[in-house]
């Protein structure tokens, strides 16, 4: 809806737009002395003459959110919509939240690096492989130039997605990780040609060398310090993408250490961007294998004097039908406070049938429950 501006060169539209935006289009607009209406009126034009399509922003509990446009410009902005197939709520959502990530704070100090999510457990069975694909996917919908890592040499990850493991004695990680590498690790990467991710998701695949990782890094006397490995091999990959997403394997040996060293804090990084995303069940067993892993990790950040953010845990294949154990398992998760509980996901059918068809869970069911699960953790955990 549009009302004439007193001036006669604008008009006042009525629209909604989620809470969490509208403040951020505050304060950032405060930040750059721009007028509220001016900056979504650039976001508008850039949304509409830029190249798409343009990542899906969350719009749930969208309210009221009015401005002035030029006159005539809403109703372009309206038969865009309609021609991209997109609510005016979401093309609005699409145009501010392009505008705020191409005016970045002036006061927030920019980090170079990608932020490194490491997605770990040293118990299987509890989802790892599942919550980094998707937490990846999430990212890449929303735009961010995304690697995912399968770091477990059973290559649940690559098959799970149609892709081939590295056969033994070939170019790979391990690789890489243990100084035998013969060619750039970027030829090995395989890219995802969905148009939701927009060629921004990237897969490094597993290999079958990686069950012998720790023996390898142990005994090569050409490695000087194990637990910058990873972080070795990855670095010249690194200027190319916003996120790494790290599979870890269920294990507490070598390779954990440098997947956990990888994810530490930078000294020029904002807390609570990288750090370790950690899948649990609610069961007691799932209880005595995380304090094993927060064990690993308090131990290495103390030897190394790291600094590694718990950007949370996530409980997955939830059901409260199985009864008091799993409800007061979750309830003890949840009162454990820091690190917060970022999604309680349910044990449902559409994670496992995009699994059997070969396809990413946010292509295949990208309005299911599980799908807004992974991008509800990757909001949380950024």
């Amino acid at each position: 809806m549009a009302s004439p501006y007193p001036d006669g060169d604008r008009e006042k539209v009525a629209s909604k737009l989620p809470a969490a935006i509208r403040q951020e289009l505050k304060v950032r607009t405060a930040e750059h002395g721009v007028d509220i209406q001016d900056a979504v009126t650039d976001g508008i034009h850039a949304w509409r003459t830029g190249d798409g399509p343009h990542p899906t922003v969350d719009t749930s509990g969208a309210d009221s959110f009015s401005t002035w446009l030029p006159a005539g410009l809403y109703d372009q902005f309206k038969a865009d919509c309609t021609a991209r197939g997109v609510s005016y709520t979401q093309g609005l959502a699409q145009s501010v939240r392009l505008w705020l990530d191409t005016h970045p704070s002036p006061g927030q100090r920019p980090h170079t690096g990608p932020q490194r999510k490491v997605v770990c457990n040293q118990k299987g069975g509890v989802g790892k492989t599942a919550i980094a694909a998707g937490v990846a996917q999430a990212y890449a919908e929303a735009g961010k130039r995304v690697l995912l890592v399968d770091y477990d040499p059973q290559g649940h990850l690559s098959e799970q997605l149609g892709i081939a493991q590295i056969p033994p004695g070939e170019d790979s990680l391990v690789a890489h990780m243990c100084a035998e590498g013969k060619a750039d690790l970027r030829d090995l990467l395989v890219t995802f040609e969905d148009d939701r991710f927009g060629k921004r998701l990237q897969i490094l695949p597993a290999c079958f060398d990686g069950f012998l990782l720790d023996a390898k890094i142990a005994t090569n006397t050409r490695i000087r310090r194990r637990e910058t490995t990873l972080e070795r091999a990855l670095e010249p990959l690194e200027a190319d993408f916003d996120i790494v997403v790290i599979d870890c394997p269920p294990s507490l040996g070598i390779a954990m250490d440098a997947a956990i060293y990888y994810g530490r804090r930078r000294a020029d990084e904002p807390a609570g961007t990288s750090g370790v995303i950690v899948p649990v069940l609610a069961e007691d067993s799932s209880a005595t294998a995380y304090t094993m892993l927060t064990d690993q990790i308090e131990s290495l950040k103390e030897d190394l004097e790291l600094e590694l953010d718990y950007l949370g845990l996530v409980v997955n294949l939830y059901d409260s039908r199985r009864g008091f154990v799993a409800t007061s398992s979750l309830q003890q998760w949840k009162s454990l406070g820091d690190p917060p509980v970022l999604a309680v996901i349910g044990d449902l059918k559409e994670q496992r049938e995009a699994v059997r068809m070969g396809k990413p869970l946010l292509s295949y069911a990208p309005r299911c429950d599980q799908a807004e699960a992974m991008r509800q953790i990757a909001r949380s955990a950024s």
